[in-house]
């Protein structure tokens, strides 16, 4: 059984979870602990005890640390990403890339860590001198969920720690075994006891827990917008930093005058691979009228050509969904759509395969109305709703008619409608001719209205969340 990580050792839990790939059933993945109360405040106590002395730690420390994280993992993405798309259900050359991703992340912030700027500046009484400088929050709870189980917690973890922070890691509780390797990895960086720990175990307790200690002085969190609610009021109680990345329901527009084939293979890529589980799915495909029909039609036969399988089966373009609640909800949305008369052009049923596994065919609707429920709720699975515009206008529009704003995009050879979308578009990312899914692990990420709250996370700006800005003046 794989343990807990707590002030520098590896400890038994209050209990013990086993874990099955989503791909078969009869494949377990591993056993692994689950911390209770006990193990949730031990780990709150060990990063807190830590916080002091790593504040004040050298930065090519924390450097070599990082660096050292970020180069075992990728010279181990081959082996980690098999695990990870066994575990999770991604396919294996999406995993594999998840985990260099990851080892990306962490070699980015090691140098991160040397760049911390501050800043002298005259007074304007004469002989003192202000500077101002930036320190580390303290203690940090990290709320990780299933659907990048590596990635998620690198562009968390590793900015948290390069500005000298200590952390709490608490991941989801399908993904155990991706987050074990991970915190194996770190394990042995040299970091001090206590300043990084890993707590497996339900939310509500290891995340509650977290929620309710003083001695956090920060959460980030990314999962559903209901549970990013919850986590919101539990820290403006006690005013704790928070950082959420919660739902999405993104557009991607397609203009008259866009190429159809790169249309269509934008479409395809942002929907429906990673089993359409990613916040920045495109779920609304938003058609001009104009070029509608052959627009489905093309779609239709593209995602005949989709192989549906075991994530680590060769060839295979989409894997399965992560586990039996999540195919039933996807499933429910699925007879919403037709309830609601949206048109099922293709797709949207369970699949039989050489295992017993959770696979679902990708589902396109046409004819949706941008009020149908299906149309306006995060379904975080392989659908996809085909809306009719009338012109770019109309467009931006419905691409805007969400409580969501993560991202989005727009197909289009007009570089005037592209630049007066990436304006106008309501989303913190706007994609031009490019999937909704896919961003750069060295630029931030993150939305606006309900998908995202506080400061952006990745890149250099994740500096924002992770330090408190301190002003100081000295007279001679």
């Amino acid at each position: 059984m794989k343990q807990l990580y707590i002030a520098g050792r590896w400890v038994d839990g209050a209990a013990m979870t086993t874990t099955r790939s989503p791909s078969d059933r009869s494949d377990v993945v591993g056993e692994y602990a689950s911390a209770g109360a006990e193990q949730a405040a031990l780990a709150v106590a060990a990063a807190h005890d830590a916080a002091p002395g790593w504040a004040l730690s050298g930065v090519q420390s924390r450097a070599d640390a990082l660096d050292a994280i970020g180069s075992e993992l990728l010279a181990r993405k081959g082996e980690l990403g098999a695990l990870l798309a066994r575990e999770e259900g991604k396919t294996l050359p999406e995993a594999i890339g998840e985990v260099g991703r990851a080892g990306a992340i962490f070699k980015f912030y090691a140098q991160e860590a040397l760049r911390v700027r501050g800043d002298r500046l005259a007074s304007v009484r004469p002989g003192v001198e202000v500077d101002v400088s930036r320190e580390p929050v303290g203690v940090v709870g990290i709320i990780a969920p299933w659907n990048f189980p590596i990635a998620i917690p690198a562009w968390k973890i590793a900015p948290a720690l390069a500005y000298g922070n200590t952390v709490v890691f608490k991941p989801a509780e399908l993904v155990p075994g991706s987050a074990w390797a991970l915190a194996e990895i770190i394990s042995r960086a040299g970091l001090p006891p206590g300043v990084f720990n890993l707590a497996m175990g339900p939310g509500r307790v290891v995340g509650e827990a977290m929620l309710n200690d003083t001695r956090v002085n920060a959460i980030s969190f990314t999962g559903s917008t209901a549970t990013g609610e919850r986590v919101l009021l539990a820290c403006a109680r006690r005013r704790a930093r928070v950082q959420l990345e919660m739902g999405g329901k993104n557009p991607l527009v397609v203009l008259a005058d866009a190429d159809l084939d790169l249309a269509v293979e934008v479409a395809i890529q942002g929907s429906f691979f990673s089993t359409g589980q990613r916040c920045t799915a495109s779920s609304r495909l938003i058609v001009d009228e104009a070029i509608y029909g052959r627009f489905i039609e093309a779609m239709a036969a593209r995602m005949a050509a989709l192989k549906v399988g075991h994530a680590l089966g060769a060839g295979i373009d989409i894997g399965p969904v992560v586990d039996t609640s999540q195919l039933e909800q996807d499933l429910s949305y699925i007879a919403m759509a037709k309830e609601e008369g949206a048109r099922l052009v293709c797709g949207g049923e369970r699949l039989q395969r050489e295992t017993d596994g959770y696979f679902l065919s990708p589902a396109l609707f046409a004819d949706c109305d941008p009020g149908m429920r299906h149309a306006r709720e995060e379904i975080f699975g392989p659908v996809a709703s085909v809306i009719p515009a009338k012109g770019y206008e109309h467009a931006l529009a419905l691409a805007n008619d969400t409580e969501f704003g993560l991202t989005a995009g727009i197909c289009t050879a007009s570089l005037k409608h592209a630049s007066h979308f990436r304006r106008h578009a309501k989303a913190g990312m706007v994609m031009v001719n490019l999937p909704t899914a896919g961003v750069d692990y060295h630029v931030p990420f993150g939305g606006t209205k309900a998908s995202s709250y506080g400061p952006r996370e990745q890149g250099s700006h994740a500096v924002e969340f992770f330090t408190t800005v301190k002003t100081s003046y000295t007279a001679p």
